[in-house]
């Protein structure tokens, strides 16, 4: 007589699991805080510090005394919030904004909805966008880099404007070859996890490698991108900047790669990975161009999460062993 176990799925298993996902991301995103401690000094290490500090405070005083559920500290999340959201504001950002910031992206764009994978929004992005709108002034005024090696970890910042604020201030339409070099590199003004795109990609290049992020969504928003401010650059390059500034500036590709890419709030098919990644792309073109604002990009993934149940119902994986009727 043949003995059967039943049980539920998943039948496959895997020795992957959340806490070591996250750290993984929290790794990746290491080269980009030492460059900007390099840059910012005090002010980014400080600033880091306090939004991480805040975020997983906030999500155990929730959990513990109105969930009252299973404390997740520990698995990482609330550490990477708090990482991204502090690479999203200037590292001059008074610390009583941060404090509420993070407070928010944690309270009402994560626990509100239950916690880790029930949230349908970014947290770091609401929180980020939470203080753009009410702290805008702080929240646009940038910090200049000012290497620590010339002006000493302590050194007060000096506030000016980033590349796209300044293009769109001043209805500039180039740049030249050094300044593309120092916006590679770093050597620049904006929110200070976003400034040094090599310090970025290096990041990416091990979640890639290490299977932690699809490419489909981050390549699609860089490809839609590039396709769309070239075609306009081409059409008038007395009004439209080269295409290739676009992707090194601003927080294309922190966005692309690190936040565009989080599990719980992007589609879960290649096919609706490159859509919400389009979207994004587009959406962010708009926004440059044509908006109030400078930089889109956080927006632009945040009207895309909201897309992401609606593009999972429309390009929903095959069942295994089930066998889609032929048409005739």
């Amino acid at each position: 007589m043949n003995n059967y176990t039943i049980s539920g799925s998943p039948h496959v298993h895997s020795t992957e699991n959340t806490r070591k996902i996250m750290y993984r991301v929290i790794l990746a995103l290491v080269p980009a805080l030492l460059v900007a401690i390099y840059y910012f000094g005090w002010y980014a290490l400080r600033l880091t510090l306090v939004t991480v500090a805040t975020c997983m405070l906030t999500e155990w005083l929730i959990q513990k005394y109105l969930i009252k559920g299973p404390l997740t500290i520990n698995d990482g999340s609330a550490i990477l919030t708090g990482l991204l959201l502090a690479f999203n504001v200037p590292a001059n950002l008074p610390i009583w904004m941060a404090i509420v910031g993070s407070v928010f992206a944690i309270g009402v764009g994560k626990m509100a909805f239950g916690g880790l994978g029930k949230n349908p929004f970014n947290p770091a992005l609401v929180g980020r966008v939470f203080m753009l709108v009410s702290f805008p002034t702080a929240m646009t005024t940038w910090p200049q880099v000012a290497p620590i090696f010339k002006a000493g970890f302590f050194t007060d910042a000096v506030t000016g404007p980033t590349p796209l604020g300044l293009l769109k201030e001043s209805g500039a339409t180039s740049l030249d070859h050094m300044q593309f070099v120092d916006m590679v590199l770093g050597n620049r003004g904006g929110a200070f996890g976003e400034v040094c795109a090599i310090a970025l990609l290096i990041g990416a290049i091990y979640l890639i490698a290490r299977k932690v992020i699809d490419i489909a969504t981050p390549l699609s928003i860089l490809l839609t991108v590039f396709v769309f401010t070239g075609i306009f650059y081409l059409v008038d390059p007395t009004q439209y900047i080269a295409p290739w500034y676009h992707l090194v500036y601003g927080g294309l590709i922190l966005g692309a790669f690190f936040m565009a890419t989080d599990m719980v709030t992007s589609p879960m098919t290649v096919r609706g990975k490159i859509l919400f990644g389009v979207g994004i792309g587009l959406i962010t073109v708009v926004i440059r161009l044509w908006g109030a604002y400078p930089e889109g990009v956080s927006f632009a993934i945040l009207i895309m999460n909201a897309f992401t149940p609606l593009i999972n119902k429309a390009f929903k994986p095959q069942v295994f062993g089930v066998v889609k009727p032929s048409k005739k």
